[in-house]
């Protein structure tokens, strides 16, 4: 396995592995890419950037919004790259695929959606606003705790779930827990963000991870996305929200043939 080689970024910490086409691969709400660690010897035939956002893990916090984090990103990365986003990782992917076309030359969300809070009039699946609302009054108060029940409704539905939540936690609390305002801006991101009318202007190739079981990103999310010749779904029938740490070989087997075609 190649040795971790951080980024030179004035903010952003970001560890590059491994050999091939540019990958960059960003994580979702609480916790770094220390997530990733079982994938770095599976996608080594890849130059991958595991990225901590902005105010996560070893990355200093950035003021502003969803776009002022994709133009930091977009700043630090390499342009023609394949964006893969797990969950509000996810929606940051999407969002640079979006305003950079340019720069994201393929795109892989993982349990993630362009609007994560349910929407009853829309009759749209997501979070229900009070779970949102819960985590964000618990944020001031204990700040471990919060994350911790965060990573355990992440990893409900898993057969593999008490596994799941201990291995999420070791990876993630192997560095700095999360600054308190990234955590609220992240928050704000998924509770506001609603990329659902900007998706047609997606042409990359687009592979979507979705885990039948997950509790933040229900099931029925999929049959309401946007289908066309350049999009792939793959369901994983016994996954959760976090597919990659409980069905770990599924999860390889789905994205490996997706990702060959980048190569030269």
């Amino acid at each position: 396995m190649n040795s971790a080689t951080p980024a030179h970024h004035p903010q952003l910490h970001i560890d590059i592995r491994g050999q091939g086409p540019d990958l960059v691969i960003l994580h979702g709400w609480g916790v770094n890419s220390a997530v990733f660690t079982p994938l770095h010897e599976q996608l080594s035939e890849y130059r991958v950037h595991y990225v901590d956002l902005p105010g996560f893990g070893l990355s200093q916090p950035i003021a502003g919004n969803l776009a002022t984090w994709v133009d930091a990103l977009i700043h630090a990365l390499p342009a023609n790259a394949i964006w893969a986003g797990w969950s509000l990782g996810g929606l940051v992917a999407t969002q640079a695929a979006i305003s950079y076309p340019s720069h994201v030359k393929g795109l892989m969300t993982i349990a993630s959606s362009p609007c994560f809070m349910a929407r009853e009039e829309e009759a749209w699946p997501g979070i229900p606003p009070q779970v949102l609302s819960m985590f964000g009054e618990q944020l001031g108060q204990n700040l471990p705790k919060t994350i911790e029940r965060f990573l355990a409704i992440q990893a409900m539905g898993s057969e593999t779930a008490k596994d799941d939540i201990k291995q999420l936690r070791d990876l993630v609390l192997a560095r700095p827990l999360p600054d308190a305002a990234a955590l609220t801006q992240g928050l704000d991101m998924l509770n506001q963000i609603d990329l659902r009318p900007q998706l047609s202007a997606i042409h990359q190739p687009w592979l979507r991870i979705w885990g039948r079981l997950d509790g933040l990103v229900p099931k029925r999310v999929q049959p309401k996305m946007p289908t066309a010749s350049h999009i792939t779904d793959v369901m994983l029938a016994k996954a959760s929200h976090a597919p990659f740490v409980s069905h770990w070989e599924e999860f390889v087997r789905a994205i490996t043939p997706w990702l060959a075609q980048f190569k030269d």
